[in-house]
């Protein structure tokens, strides 16, 4: 232990091992997905930020953590913007310098029972507040939530569907500060079994008295995934085959067909012949079918990224335009600033431009459905808003072909389930090149992915339900309460500072001084 001291006495060696052990928890996200380590992958970082020698140290453990952490988590964005990765992950990273120094205020040195158990719900408390802050559209979206990991785990989904993802990311970092604190303090052992018991309860008894949506019906919903069309002419030629799979639902009762982000490459007013093509598509389907144009409007100036419903009778006016746009990929924040990123990397030459309000579609036959766009599906605003207004179905369309063969496809996949989970509403999320999947309104997955290899139309039958989760019915309590644990804590300390301050002694007066000499020798 005092050669590991030795070693990490090194302001270098020290921030390399913080990076490291921030970037543990990406190992419990797909492509790996080891649910379970999540739960204790945050324990070296632990170790290590409370042991800092003063705060500052401290807050820069928490600053190096978070430059590891979100570097391992968007990895898979560096053969697209270079460098500009690390200035990015440098800058969100310095979101968890005060986190940083919260646990070494409560865990370094040697920690009293009250502080541990404050610690409980203070450190957690300070994550979420990071991850409130960071999930802001212009800072890159809430993508890599540590609560997301947990999208295949039932009882976290149940839990989802009470206080969100973020319901999860608090006990998620409540367990890893309790075995924190049984690996360390041993004194302290107490409250930290009592944090492991309580969040054992909470999981309990959220299974137990958190109510299921209720199921009654079924939609038979297509999604058609063509594959990677690249090269000259890629937008005909994408369209082609997307008819073609289209056209193999021909006669199966469908209620939907899906298409992916950005299927459409041409403004259906600009491009008559496509919207016949697709008109004739849903009178051979039976069905409406959802696309996704991406393209400049010929009613609006600038490039849209729009859902759109076509019916037997051709467009049915239904449209939704994307009202949350990917920093870099669609917008360059502070163009007259970041430009540049765009000769260093993949950045958009041009801002896309944004829709002003979620829209509830109706899809025939009754089907009520709510679309989002791409990393939408990432915020849980949005899914909530939709089942609130009525959406039966939540429907995400998407195109990670950029990054075909990385962790991203299946990342994007996953947050599917969180959102159905959070609202009690299945949810589709249709991919051009995959990852395409479908959950139902508990967060388990209903048929087959459509891996990144398939190129192929699939039908689901999904179960329509009813009723509402406390979710959608609370929103985000979990954060405010979080906001809230904070401030009563600073208001606690601080009233404690300033007891401290006046029940202390008052200094000794200084020694009298002569006509003759100091107080230190007098003068004879």
């Amino acid at each position: 232990m005092k050669t590991l001291d030795r070693r990490l006495a090194s302001r270098w060696r020290r921030s390399a091992a913080a990076a490291v052990a921030g970037a543990l928890p990406v190992l419990a996200f797909p492509g790996p997905a080891l649910w379970w380590w999540a739960w204790v992958a945050l324990v070296p970082w632990l170790l290590l930020v409370r042991t800092a020698p003063t705060w500052k140290r401290a807050a820069y453990d928490g600053w190096c953590g978070g430059f590891g952490f979100m570097l391992a988590m968007h990895h898979w964005l560096l053969p697209n913007l270079h460098v500009f990765t690390f200035v990015i992950a440098a800058l969100l990273g310095a979101l968890w310098a005060p986190w940083g120094w919260l646990v070494r205020r409560l865990l370094g040195g040697t920690p009293s029972a009250r502080r541990v158990a404050a610690s409980l719900v203070v450190l957690p408390s300070g994550w979420l507040a990071v991850e409130l802050v960071r999930s802001w559209e212009g800072l890159g979206g809430p993508w890599g939530v540590l609560g997301a990991s947990q999208w295949q785990v039932a009882p976290a989904l149940r839990l989802a569907s009470v206080g969100g993802v973020w319901l999860l990311s608090f006990l998620v970092v409540a367990v890893n500060v309790a075995v924190a604190v049984l690996v360390a303090v041993r004194r302290a052992r107490v409250p930290a079994l009592a944090g492991l018991v309580a969040t054992a309860a909470a999981t309990s008894a959220a299974w137990v008295w958190s109510p299921r949506p209720d199921t009654d019906e079924r939609a038979a919903i297509a999604v058609v995934q063509p594959g990677i069309v690249a090269g000259r002419d890629s937008a005909d030629r994408r369209f082609d085959r997307e008819e073609e799979l289209t056209r193999r639902l021909a006669d199966r009762d469908l209620d939907l067909v899906v298409w992916g982000e950005s299927s459409v490459g041409f403004d259906l007013d600009d491009r008559p012949d496509l919207a016949r093509r697709l008109t004739t598509l849903s009178r051979e389907t039976g069905a409406d079918i959802l696309v996704n144009v991406d393209a400049r409007r010929s009613d609006k100036p600038g490039i849209y990224k729009s859902s759109v419903l076509v019916g037997p009778d051709g467009p049915t006016g239904e449209r939704y335009d994307k009202m949350r746009l990917v920093p870099f990929g669609e917008y360059v924040p502070a163009r007259s600033l970041l430009g540049w990123a765009t000769s260093v990397g993949e950045a958009a030459g041009e801002d896309r431009r944004r829709g002003s309000e979620q829209v509830v579609m109706d899809a025939g036959d009754g089907l009520r459905i709510g679309p989002m766009v791409c990393f939408e599906s990432a915020f849980p605003d949005m899914s909530r808003r939709l089942a609130a207004d009525g959406a039966e179905v939540l429907l995400a369309q998407s195109s990670t072909s950029t990054f075909q063969h990385t962790w991203a496809p299946a990342q994007h996949a996953s947050l599917a389930a969180l959102r159905a989970a959070e609202t009690g509403r299945p949810m589709v999320h249709a991919t051009l090149t995959g990852v395409s999947a479908v959950y139902d309104a508990n967060g388990a997955r209903t048929g087959g992915w459509l891996g990144t290899d398939a190129s192929a139309s699939r039908i689901y039958e999904v179960p329509l339900t009813h009723g509402s989760t406390p979710y959608v019915r609370h929103g985000d309590w979990t954060p405010h309460a979080a906001l809230l644990i904070l401030a009563s804590w600073a208001a606690t300390e601080g009233v404690r500072a300033v007891r401290l301050r006046r029940s202390a002694p008052p200094p000794p007066a200084p020694p009298a001084r002569t006509a003759h000499g100091s107080g230190a020798r007098p003068g004879r």
